[in-house]
């Protein structure tokens, strides 16, 4: 199991980063910094000297006062503008400007030289500036201009030492700046080779160590374990490469045997669907019922070595299971559980819940058993149900003189088998019933076509038997005679009938060529009656299947019949088209039919037409007869769909 990451790896690079950015952004920010002092210093350098220097141009612009008379206001102006300048710019070194930037540097020496030379300018320098104005003497104002240039003087050495300061502290602040540029150079270079080392530590050993491993494994050498020397993402991987080797050299040392338990499973899977096939291909043959039990029992005891086996079928509507076929038991224990009731011993539970039952009749229980196998000598037995669509057709049983019980895999095997066999039970059974079916409805024609020609035709044949008996005792020879000849016309006239059902009953189709067939069919009924025919094909579909064929010739064959007894026809055309779908058209020249109201003719109450269309119906084609008296009939018939030889069905 792989352990629980205490610190990822992803965690662990993300923070060394993050220590790694603020140490850059605090240098970087503090050579900023002292770049912004140098800047506003040196801007704070530059006033001090314009003050220097505006110092000066008030001690030029105050002897030009003195002596040139005629500007002498102008100057005096001048001179006051300068004053205000003077003292706006001592006011911006004091307070500084940062958005130029302009500053003096914090240090005391510095302040304290500021405040000096404000003092000196507000209590010596700019007095005598204004009382040098102010006077109205010249011989006063040339002494006062005497008195302000030691004054000025000062000043000014005042002014220059407040520079040199804010110039020595920028040379300080310089020096500084190179420091910090130089230990950014250093902090870049020694972050990077502590970066490479530390990846290569959380990484690319880690990732070495797991390849270099995976080498050794595809080497197939599972000894290879991998050091666990963090809890994160690699310690899991390294942790879960060890288990995966620990799993992997003990598959590698179990591999033989359990190749040879697979290849004994793939053995046993491969004799399962063998057997499987050999009783599929058995079942698939037609055989009787009593034939399928009994070579499935014949081939179950072969496989499994069962001592004795028998089959029981469940009666319909009945709760009894009789014995059908049995192998290795004896007369009296075929005679006593000959028939055997739902739910009765192992066998009639088995059958009641359809489950399978493989039992050691040694083995002591509750279950109420008869023991009729345990006297015959049988040490186990089984019950598998034969099933088919979910319903219990019966149980067949094996048993075993010694103590046999299937396991899950057998019992599996014997249930598929038991599926199989009530498969081909209930399709045998469907098989039957469906020739029965067919039977019964071929008979009900039969029946139908004898009453409509044979029984009337004795009917008729009787009825003249009794008039001819009757004439013959008045001694009306000439009537007898006439009786006679009707007779004689009615026998020949029923002989025909015959051998024409006849000949429809051994109609068989050796094939699907159903051109062929109403072909001969013609030509049988044009020497029989002497009516002329013809017949037209065309075809482009596929072939029908022939138990489409038979009826569709028996209906034209029954067509033929009724122009033969009441059409009065001297030609029938029969016109055959197979393509899409299949369409039969049969036409005579005879006297037609009336289906008017007027008539009183009921085509439901005629036979023949009645068997037409049940044999149209039953293989879903369309029938319709129309007729116009004095023109004839015109019978069609059509088929939808076309189902070929194959059974299928084409649109």
């Amino acid at each position: 199991m792989v352990a629980p990451l205490t610190q990822k790896l992803g965690t662990k690079i993300v923070n060394i980063l993050i220590l790694f950015f603020f140490v850059a952004l605090a240098a970087i920010g503090m050579t900023l910094y002292i770049s912004w002092q140098l800047e506003g210093a040196g801007a704070a350098i530059n006033d001090a000297g314009s003050e220097r220097m505006r110092s000066y141009r008030l001690a030029y612009l105050l002897s030009r006062s003195v002596h040139d008379k005629t500007e002498k206001t102008a100057i005096q102006a001048e001179i006051r503008q300068e004053i205000d300048r003077f003292e706006s710019t001592l006011r911006a070194l004091e307070k500084g400007n940062p958005s130029r930037p302009l500053f003096l540097p914090k240090e005391r020496e510095v302040q304290l030289q500021m405040k000096l030379l404000r003092k000196k300018w507000m209590e010596r320098i700019k007095p005598l500036i204004l009382q040098i104005l102010d006077s109205n003497k010249t011989t006063g104002q040339s002494i006062l201009v005497s008195a302000y240039h030691p004054a000025l003087l000062d000043f000014v050495s005042t002014v220059n030492d407040l520079v040199l300061m804010v110039e020595r502290s920028n040379a300080r602040n310089t020096a500084l700046l190179r420091s910090f540029q130089i230990g950014l150079v250093v902090l870049a270079l020694i972050g990077t080779i502590l970066l490479i080392y530390l990846f290569f530590v959380m990484v690319i050993r880690p990732v070495t160590r797991l390849q270099e491993g995976i080498q050794r494994m595809a080497a197939a050498d599972f000894s290879v374990r991998l050091p666990v020397k963090s809890k994160d993402e690699f310690g899991a991987l390294a942790n879960g490469f060890n288990q995966m080797a620990d799993r992997l050299k003990n598959l590698y040392g179990t591999l033989e045997d359990r190749v040879q338990e697979k290849t004994r499973n793939l053995e046993d899977k491969n004799q399962e669907l063998a057997i499987l096939y050999e009783f599929a291909a058995f079942l698939n043959k037609p055989a009787s019922e009593g034939d399928l039990c009994s070579g499935v029992l014949k081939k179950l005891m072969g496989v499994l070595a069962a001592q004795g086996g028998l089959v029981r079928l469940a009666t319909p509507n009945s709760n009894e299971l009789h014995i059908i076929i049995h192998e290795g038991m004896s007369e009296k224990f075929t005679r006593e559980e000959e028939c055997l009731t739902l739910g009765e011993c192992l066998c009639g539970e088995s059958a009641q819940r359809g489950t399978p039952v493989s039992w050691d009749l040694n083995i002591k229980t509750e279950r109420p058993l008869l023991h009729r196998c345990k006297n015959e000598g049988f040490q186990s037995v089984s019950a598998i149900p034969i099933r088919s669509k979910k319903q219990v057709l019966g149980i067949f049983n094996l048993f075993f003189r010694e103590a046999r019980v299937f396991d899950s895999q057998e019992t599996r095997l014997l249930e598929t088998i038991g599926q199989h066999l009530g498969i081909a039970i209930e399709n045998q059974r469907l098989v039957s019933r469906e020739k029965e079916m067919a039977v019964s409805e071929e008979r009900n024609l039969i029946a139908q076509e004898l009453h409509d020609s044979i029984a009337q035709s004795l009917a008729f044949l009787n009825i003249q038997v009794q008039m001819l008996a009757d004439s013959l005792q008045r001694g009306n020879t000439s009537e007898a005679m006439d009786g006679l000849a009707q007779i004689r016309e009615g026998v020949q006239e029923s002989y025909d009938d015959v051998r024409e059902l006849l000949v429809h009953f051994r109609t068989r189709m050796g094939n699907a060529d159903l051109a062929s067939a109403i072909t001969s069919a013609l030509e049988k009924f044009e020497g029989q009656t002497g009516i002329k025919t013809a017949f037209r094909k065309s075809s482009s579909g596929p072939p029908l299947a022939p138990e489409y064929v038979i009826q569709l010739l028996h209906i034209i064959q029954e067509a033929l019949s009724n122009v033969r007894k009441h059409a009065q026809a001297t030609r029938v055309d029969v016109e055959l088209s197979q393509n899409d779908e299949c369409r039969i058209i049969v036409t005579d020249n005879g006297k037609g039919l009336n289906f008017g109201p007027e008539s009183g003719y009921d085509s439901e109450q005629h036979v023949g037409i009645k068997i037409m269309k049940e044999r149209a119906h039953r293989i879903g084609a369309q029938l319709a007869i129309t007729s116009t008296p004095g023109e004839g009939t015109c019978v069609s018939l059509t088929l939808i769909k076309q189902p070929n030889v194959h059974g299928k069905n084409h649109p």
